[in-house]
């Protein structure tokens, strides 16, 4: 496969875009609302389109004192333009995911080029648009694929100015300015995260070339007086008017949200360090397989400022990430493109290295690790459907096995015969028919795995005109209150069987664990109720069974 033919003029582009539409669209309108995380957050976004009010972000009668309001915005302005203002359509809140994946990848290679050369900066883009941590959160409507764009243009700019020695005064500026107002726009997508890698950055550089005072040239380049500026007009406004209006929204995202993810293990995400490291196998497949070689290549050419940058990227941030107490996978994704930089420029720039180095023992032990995630990869979805349901197992599960098992063929194959180049080629599209089918076919096909759909289904089989709240005992995940509507009442079962008191058409899920309380409630209220059906689901954000019963009152007093 001639990559460098393929990372020439437009062509180039399109390719990319191409690929990161068939790796991030499929299946954005097909799966369920998740819990818990990506339902809070469309749900918030839906309050913001029902109320008017585009500063304060709640859920339901609760402030979100955890984000800015950034993603919230994009996302109503996708479901305003995209679905007409059809607040219940999942899609249009995924939208802004998909297309900032989208757009991460295309302005990686676009600022990479002119550093590292064409080539090497396809296919690196192409590595960050493969992995399935990438692909994930591209279809998930929540932050992280938007601060990956965010990233990639703020860290994308500082490469182009640390690495162009003669840069024309108009692009320096630019790129600086574009540093900057990605800066800004991280802040209101997710606080500090951008400004704390691009901090880190700056430092690992200034200590690598204090020597040469690079550091001061770097930061003269930035134009920080009027950059400070830009990036403050960019996130101050909002961050102003909250104040204003919530005096305590700063001081309860930063002691409610951000100092317990640095003290501890944050709503019980805690994991010992070397987590990212152990999971970047499995969240990093398939490019992973060329990751420790880009590595290599980089500290032996880090003399080359291009590769120096990617380290610094890429080394200092990891390392506070494994430290920090409270761990998910996405943390490291603004952290895969300097990775998949170094593997791009190994692999193209090193081929010859490479392809000896594929042939030694130490090559041969990676292959076998990555060709065990891979395994499990393709075990995935046949795992779920197998021992999280109790549904016969779709089809596409078998299907989207068989494209990742393809996948892993091929790339074990083409490492074998050392093409390390080929074996990211083709196990790239077998990666994107994976998560398409999954996505789009295998996932949403497993009804055990969505209470919410199946409550909402049952729900609309009983519920008149016009539509009473519904109250919810036992189980209060986010996605029921997106499935059901903002009027949803996730309360307690003698609140429930008040509720059933106060009307007669009035409805109550009940989860079995509080069925008990809910009957002696209803009783002591002198309230028959009549169950009207029940849906036994698997909950996975807790990680158990639940049965959801659907009940109405037969007698209802005042």
């Amino acid at each position: 496969m001639d990559f460098d033919s393929l990372a020439r003029g437009p062509r180039a582009y399109v390719l990319l875009g191409l690929l990161a539409l068939a790796l991030f669209l499929p299946g954005i309108a097909n799966l369920p609302v998740t819990d818990r995380d990506e339902a809070r957050f469309a749900q918030a976004t839906r309050q913001m389109l029902e109320t008017g009010d585009y500063v304060n972000i709640r859920f339901q009668d609760q402030a979100r004192q955890k984000k800015p309001a950034g993603i919230h915005w994009l996302q109503a302005a996708s479901v305003r333009l995209a679905a007409g203002g059809d607040g219940a359509k999942i899609w249009a809140y995924r939208l802004p995911s998909a297309l900032g994946a989208a757009a991460a990848v295309l302005a990686l290679f676009a600022l990479a080029r002119p550093v590292l050369g064409a080539a090497p900066a396809f296919f690196g883009a192409a590595i960050l648009a493969g992995a399935l941590l990438t692909v994930v959160e591209a279809h998930i409507a929540k932050t992280d694929a938007v601060l990956l764009l965010c990233t990639v243009a703020a860290q994308g700019a500082l490469l182009g100015l640390y690495g162009r020695e003669n840069l024309p005064e108009r692009g320096a500026a630019a790129l600086a300015y574009l540093f900057w107002a990605a800066l800004g726009a991280g802040v209101l997508i997710k606080g500090p995260v951008v400004s704390f890698i691009a901090l880190a950055t700056l430092a690992t550089l200034a200590i690598a070339d204090r020597r040469s005072g690079g550091a001061g040239r770097l930061w003269r380049k930035l134009r920080p007086a009027s950059g400070i500026l830009l990036s403050l007009a960019i996130a101050a406004p909002w961050f102003v008017a909250i104040t204003l209006e919530d005096g305590g929204f700063l001081s309860g995202a930063v002691t409610g949200d951000l100092l317990p993810k640095l003290l501890g293990g944050h709503e019980s995400h805690g994991a010992p360090p070397g987590y990212y490291l152990a999971l970047a196998p499995l969240s990093f497949w398939p490019g992973v397989l060329l990751v420790p070689f880009g590595l290599i290549w980089a500290w032996r050419h880090r003399a080359e400022p291009a590769l120096r940058f990617c380290l610094a990227w890429l080394v200092p941030a990891w390392i506070a990430f494994e430290l920090m107490p409270t761990k998910l996978p996405h943390y490291v994704l603004p952290l895969y493109p300097a990775a998949a930089l170094a593997a791009g420029k190994a692999a193209i720039a090193g081929r010859e290295w490479m392809t000896a180095t594929l042939g030694r023992w130490p090559a041969r032990l990676w292959l076998l690790v990555w060709g065990l995630a891979g395994l499990a990869l393709a075990a995935l979805l046949p795992a779920i459907a197998r021992f999280l349901t109790d549904a016969p197992m779709p089809a596409a599960a078998w299907a989207g096995a068989a494209a990742a098992l393809l996948g892993l063929a091929a790339g074990t194959i083409a490492t074998l015969r050392h093409a390390p180049l080929a074996a990211i080629g083709t196990a790239t599209p077998a990666m994107a028919l994976f998560t398409g089918l999954a996505f789009a076919a295998a996932l949403p096909a497993m009804s055990p795995l969505w209470p919410s759909r199946a409550a909402q289904a049952l729900i609309a089989a009983h519920q008149g005109a016009p539509r009473p709240a519904i109250a919810a005992s036992g189980y209060h995940e986010p996605s029921l209150v997106f499935a059901l509507g903002t009027a949803t009442r996730l309360t307690t079962p003698e609140d429930a069987a008040k509720h059933l008191a106060a009307e007669r058409q009035a409805l109550a899920l009940i989860e079995r664990s509080t069925e008990d309380k809910f009957r002696a409630a209803a009783r002591g209220l002198g309230v028959s109720v009549r169950a009207l059906g029940a849906v036994q689901a698997f909950n996975l954000a807790k990680g158990r069974n639940v049965i959801l019963t659907l009940y109405r009152a037969d007698q209802a007093t005042p």
